[in-house]
């Protein structure tokens, strides 16, 4: 099938994708680099063009990798009008997750657009890159990309589209948009210098630019939406309609970086979220709410009473198990919803405390039973392995953890007549920046296996469980991306040469995956991520980094009632210690 044809395959069901025509526009090309029904199936890629459309001197058109693997370089096209992406004015790539940055490189090559920054020309897009991979650690993709936007779109675009100016010269415009619009990150003005020990010793601008990027945020989410603008069948969430309920979340797991980097978490009104909700039933029956923290949603009681009923689907991306509400259970089950998902993360009480989790394992089991008992038969539960301080017995914990669930899961289906299937999901702890575990040293491939094949084992013979498990050498090279220095980038364009092939490419390579992946971070050492600003004191970090490691509990992020992390504010006289949740 060719290109051309495989695009009208998804216009074709389309539903609210945005055609502009005219001339004297800027023409950009909106990047998701992997697969259609990826792409679409994310929220931030449906914001960013929404936005952008809305300006009348922009169009906007979409571009993912072809579904076949035949497109010849340069033949890359966008998907609304087949405009060539070599000639857009702007490619802006939507990265979500750092597996994604060696797709980038193949987009770039398919696009017939120079894969490093410093071998283009006016001739060239600029191209730039967004996303929440980009918040955390963009020095992987340095070389590659001429600007980060670093933030949210709803307080950088505006600016940025301001300041862009097609064809103008090309190093003037990223010395003006470097200095004129918050959270642009300009690499090819920055330096870094390594220690002999292979540290990054010292990260400073050439230019006269900012020394810091500060990740700008806007503090009221209603005054803007955030939600689906095409639908279409070809996604992981079919035709719902997707509508962000707030960003962040107030739990603190010390694992998660979007629980800091979005600080301090912040909520959509309830009659802002009812008036998009309302558009959104307009076009499908489905509406599924996004956010990390959805059950944290102040209004969602009174947004789950309002809109359930035998013709609306609500879904929910997110809920914690001590939060399942009367009235969250009610939607569910009015949703026919068949599977609904449990994260205690850690099988026992001392590791949950470690990544302050905050549930306990009768949170857990409760919410088994009431899940089960609302006509939900099957669950899914989410845990990972290599957790800092996990020992063999931690891993044990899931399987006696599992056993239990199993058992109030049959007590509870018993009653209906109807046993369901239990689904155990195990996933490789990554370190991620902006997080207490951002010094954390990442388990051995050879331990996590291990891991997961001791519960695997477990729960061989347990009826109606299932055990799902990522592997472990990919949630390295994860790691590689997620903590790694410019030196990365020759990694990168090495497996971009190879093909994709990630063992051959390290075994010729002058890179150590191991310095990046395998060890712990010294305190003092400057981080790769450290010019980035989110407003989260790193002192705060590390004190709780050095609380998991006693076992003790973190903090619940009280938003705007202290001054500890360092988001609502700088720290109040005499604030500056942790106190426990």
């Amino acid at each position: 099938m060719k290109h051309g044809d495989t695009w009208k395959r998804f216009t074709a069901v389309e539903t609210g994708a945005v055609r502009k025509h005219g001339r004297g526009k800027i023409r950009v090309a909106l990047a998701y680099p992997n697969r259609y029904a990826v792409g679409m199936s994310n929220l931030g890629l449906h914001a960013v063009y929404g936005l952008l459309n809305r300006y009348d001197d922009v169009v906007c058109e979409r571009v993912f990798l072809p579904e076949d693997d035949g497109l010849a370089a340069g033949r890359l096209t966008t998907l609304e009008s087949g405009l060539p992406v070599a000639g857009v004015d702007l490619l802006a790539c939507s990265i979500s997750f750092e597996s994604d940055y060696p797709h980038l490189l193949t987009l770039l090559k398919l696009a017939g657009v120079p894969l490093r920054a410093a071998d283009r020309d006016a001739h060239h897009p600029l191209v730039i890159a967004g996303g929440v991979a980009c918040f955390l650690n963009p020095e992987p993709i340095a070389a590659f990309v001429d600007c980060v936007l670093i933030g949210e779109a709803e307080a950088i675009l505006p600016d940025f589209v301001r300041v862009f100016t097609p064809g103008g010269e090309r190093r003037a415009l990223l010395k003006s948009i470097a200095r004129s619009v918050p959270g642009a990150y300009v690499p090819c003005f920055y330096t870094a210098r390594y220690g002999t020990d292979g540290t990054l010793s010292a990260f400073a601008p050439t230019e006269d630019v900012p020394s810091k990027i500060v990740c700008p945020h806007i503090e009221d989410l209603s005054t803007t939406t955030t939600c689906s603008t095409v639908l279409t069948p070809h996604t992981a969430f079919g035709d719902a309609f997707l509508v962000e309920v707030g960003r962040g979340c107030p739990h603190g797991c010390r694992f998660c970086s979007a629980g800091f980097v979005y600080r301090p978490p912040r909520f959509r009104t309830e009659a802002s979220l009812a008036q998009t909700i309302e558009q959104g039933l307009a076009r499908t029956h489905h509406i599924g709410l996004v956010g990390a923290a959805v059950s944290d949603l102040p209004q969602i009681a009174s947004l789950c009473r309002r809109f359930t009923g035998p013709d609306i689907t609500l879904s929910f991306s997110s809920l914690r198990a001590d939060a399942l509400r009367p009235e969250l259970l009610d939607a569910l089950r009015h949703s026919r919803v068949k599977t609904a998902t449990i994260a205690p993360e850690a099988g026992s009480e001392r590791l949950r405390r470690v990544i302050n989790k905050g549930l306990s394992e009768d949170d857990v089991l409760n919410a088994a039973t009431a899940l089960v008992a609302h006509g939900i038969p099957n669950l899914k539960l989410y845990f990972m392995v290599g957790l800092p301080t996990e020992t063999n017995e931690d891993a044990e914990a899931i399987v006696g953890l599992v056993k239990r669930i199993k058992h109030a899961f049959l007590k509870s289906s018993r009653t209906r007549r109807a046993i369901g299937t239990l689904t155990v999901s195990l996933s490789s702890f990554v370190p991620k920046p902006f997080t207490p575990f951002q010094w954390a040293a990442m388990a051995p491939v050879g331990e996590l296996k291990a891991r997961i094949r001791r519960i695997q084992v477990g729960l061989k013979r347990v009826p109606n469980v299932r055990v799902h498990s990522d592997l472990p050498r990919w949630a390295s090279i994860q790691a590689l991306l997620a903590r790694g220095d410019r030196h990365v980038a020759e990694l990168l364009a090495r497996v971009d040469a190879a093909n994709g092939n990630w063992a051959h490419a390290l075994k010729t390579g002058p890179i150590n995956p191991d310095f990046y992946v395998l060890r712990e971070r010294d305190p003092h050492e400057l981080l790769p991520w450290d010019f980035i600003d989110h407003r989260i004191s790193k002192t705060y970090l590390l004190r709780d980094y050095r609380r998991a490691l006693e076992g003790r509990a973190g903090l619940v992020c009280r938003v705007e009632s202290c001054r500890l992390c360092g988001a609502c504010g700088e720290s109040a006289p005499g604030t500056n210690t942790l106190q426990s949740a």
